[in-house]
């Protein structure tokens, strides 16, 4: 059992470069894809993933599904959309669907609470 943990320890401590020549090997010697040498830079990078999803300044606003109130929900994806009313039916008919996408965290909010407000469930990713 230690040398599974040791083992796991070097494997966690790996350099980029390192993770590269060893998909290189698991590779071409054992016929296995670099997919799961992805997993083993994820584990190791976790403390830099966490850093990078603390600072996402884009969000996009997913319209989950239009409540009770559609119509109220169609009228409002139009106006934040700019789009015409057709455009704006179809957003709402497909849902879940992105109605902005890349906006600010404030922006983002802001639409999250109109949409609520009209009886939508909306989600921010």
């Amino acid at each position: 059992m230690a040398d599974l943990k040791d083992f796991a320890e070097q494997l966690v401590n790996l350099t980029v470069k390192e993770v590269n020549e060893l998909a290189g090997i698991l590779k071409d010697e054992y016929g296995i894809e670099p997919a799961a040498a992805a997993v083993a830079v994820a584990v190791g990078g976790g403390a830099e993933a966490g850093e990078a999803a603390e600072e996402k300044t884009e969000f996009d606003v997913i319209l989950k599904a239009a409540g009770a109130s559609k119509l109220a929900v169609v009228k409002l994806v139009k106006e934040l959309t700019g789009l015409g009313l057709k455009d704006a039916k179809d957003i709402v008919d497909s849902a879940p669907k992105a109605v902005k996408e890349a906006v600010s965290k404030d922006e983002a909010e802001g639409i999250k609470k109109s949409l609520e407000e009209a009886g939508a469930e909306v989600e921010l990713k």
